[in-house]
């Protein structure tokens, strides 16, 4: 249970409302600025306007999934009005108030440095990542379906990477009929692989193992699929690029071959939402309670 702890969430998509509602079951106290335009409120949270007052009294001050941009700028989907964290809304929060996003970039990691807060980044948890692999993977299979005129089964798929998101895509793949390339870094992924039934590769022998592709899906956050690896891909072959911006493919090469090629990131808010923000919940939640339980140890 949450009893007794000031949560304070500011904006979001539609997984923040999923959040909102597992604090409030939990008993709670959650206020949330940047929802003026949620049409059916949570019974329970209090709609607020973004002040310095509000952010005073958190426990907790929980950011939307990407946090804020590097001017202070949040993404509030159901809000008619700008959200902006500014430093004296990072001087307002208590000492001991936990600041949670999914991810942060350099401006949100240096305000809660400077003002000595702790920030907890959930999307670097790993059972956060396994769980979202999964609405990641079935979003990725949609585009490919989408946008190909061939059935996924008995096509030639490859996977860059098999890091938590590109195991389960090749293993979904596998699922569907697919013959599966799996391209690795790392000699225990070659294994994993291997064992998997799926045919590995390093990823420095890349140039030998794209010709005959029909699908490419992309875990890996660097330039991979240079255009040198584009001259040697079939026009025919779908690129979908599950890293986060900018992605590992050569787009604009791609484009001049005529090569689809599409960069997905943030897959599990756009196709199951519900789904993201139960898994973003629970491990708010999760980490809320080992805090509390380390500040009862010392």
């Amino acid at each position: 249970m949450l009893t007794g702890v000031r949560i304070v969430f500011l904006g979001g998509d539609a997984r923040q409302l999923e959040v909102i509602r597992k604090c409030v079951e939990l008993d709670a106290t959650v206020s949330a600025a940047g929802f003026d335009k949620w049409e059916a409120p949570c019974p329970g949270v209090s709609l607020e306007q973004m002040t310095v007052e509000l952010l005073s009294n958190a426990d907790v001050l929980v950011l939307p999934t990407v946090g804020c941009d590097d001017e202070g700028n949040i993404s509030a989907l159901f809000s008619s009005e700008r959200l902006m964290l500014l430093e004296e809304h990072f001087a307002a929060l208590p000492p001991h108030c936990l600041v949670y996003s999914g991810m942060a970039k350099s401006y949100l990691r240096g305000m809660c440095a400077k003002h000595s807060l702790k920030l907890i980044e959930l999307l670097n948890r790993d059972d956060v990542a396994i769980y979202n692999s999964i609405p990641t993977a079935e979003g990725a299979l949609v585009m490919a379906i989408q946008n190909t005129d061939f059935t996924i089964h008995s096509s030639k798929s490859m996977v860059l990477g098999l890091g938590r998101t590109g195991f389960t895509m090749a293993r979904s793949l596998q699922g569907l009929g697919a013959s599966v390339k799996a391209g690795v870094r790392k000699q225990e992924h070659y294994a994993r692989a291997e064992e998997m039934g799926w045919k590995p590769f390093m990823t420095n022998e890349l140039l030998l193992h794209v010709p005959d592709v029909d699908l490419i899906f992309n875990t890996i956050p660097s330039m991979i699929i240079t255009a040198q690896v584009l001259s040697r891909i079939s026009p025919h072959c779908l690129i979908v690029d599950l890293a986060s911006a900018p992605g590992g493919c050569d787009f604009r090469y791609a484009e001049k071959r005529g090569i689809k090629a599409m960069l997905a990131p943030g897959l599990p808010g756009i196709v199951a939402p519900k789904s993201a923000g139960i898994i973003m919940a629970n491990a708010l939640v999760q980490s809320i309670s080992d805090e509390a339980l380390i500040k009862g140890d010392e």
